[in-house]
């Protein structure tokens, strides 16, 4: 058994690797289940165990499947179609938030409507968790020094060995971003009980909007992409549909 055997990695026993990414997850999903439980009151629900377990099980496939597939897509499909038995190998790196969010929509949707749990009362309820758990996975992004930002001369200004300059720790600002997002829904959570929805498109829109700023500070190795003559980062880019999905959820739950 050795400890912390690199920065990355938490624990090897008996030639296996325990990540720090592995533990965040873990802390995260069992975040999520406890509050979770603590929090469907405000919206009227009441899940058991049971049922908040399967909930969860189905997120997780979603965020590990959909995560992974939108890193293949959205960022290397040149290199992934060359390699393909490589897009099982998750312990090598590789997630995208915006394919996450895509598989925990499809996975989640699917368990709601069968167990017939009341779709926008329970995206209210996990719009806390979530915001969390894409913190825990930005401490991940800072223990691995990954997903850095552009060369800068402000005073906070991190060295990352091996990279030239000093640059954005755009992994903190995504942190604050995150827990600031979470604050903010709890806040809206517990004030706004009457129109069940609100408070998830308020997430979506404040994730878009405030993902979109994060990227100018953040170091782009796949380039951007030009959308009507303006030059976009990828992550701007698939934040924008988020943006636009909270915008016209919030429209139709009051107009509703």
């Amino acid at each position: 058994m050795t400890f912390f055997p690199s920065r990355q990695v938490a624990l090897e026993l008996w030639g296996f690797s325990l990540h720090w990414y592995g533990i965040l997850y873990l802390i995260a999903f069992v975040a999520a289940y406890v509050l979770i439980k603590k929090l469907q009151s405000l919206r009227n629900l009441d899940l058991d165990s049971e049922e908040v377990s399967s909930l969860l099980s189905a997120a997780i496939l979603g965020v590990i499947i959909g995560g992974r597939l939108g890193f293949v897509m959205f960022y290397e499909p040149e290199y992934f179609l060359s390699q393909p038995l490589e897009i099982f190998m998750v312990w090598k790196g590789g997630m995208s938030s915006h394919g996450g969010f895509l598989g925990v929509s499809i996975a989640l949707g699917y368990t709601l409507w069968k167990r017939r749990v009341p779709f926008l009362p329970f995206l209210d309820v996990i719009t806390v968790p979530i915001a969390l758990g894409l913190a825990l996975g930005r401490v991940g992004n800072f223990i691995n020094l990954e997903l850095y930002g552009t060369v800068t001369s402000v005073a906070w200004a991190t060295a990352i060995p091996g990279v030239e300059g000093l640059r954005h720790p755009t992994f903190f600002y995504a942190i604050a971003k995150n827990l600031f997002i979470g604050a903010v829904c709890l806040w809206h959570l517990r004030a706004q009980a009457e129109r069940p929805g609100t408070v998830f498109a308020l997430f979506l829109m404040l994730y878009g909007a405030l993902r979109f700023a994060v990227e100018y500070f953040r170091d782009q190795p796949y380039g951007g992409v030009d959308l009507f003559g303006i030059l976009l980062t990828r992550g701007q880019l698939l934040s924008i549909p988020i943006v636009l999905i909270g915008f016209g959820l919030m429209i139709w739950v009051y107009r509703k």
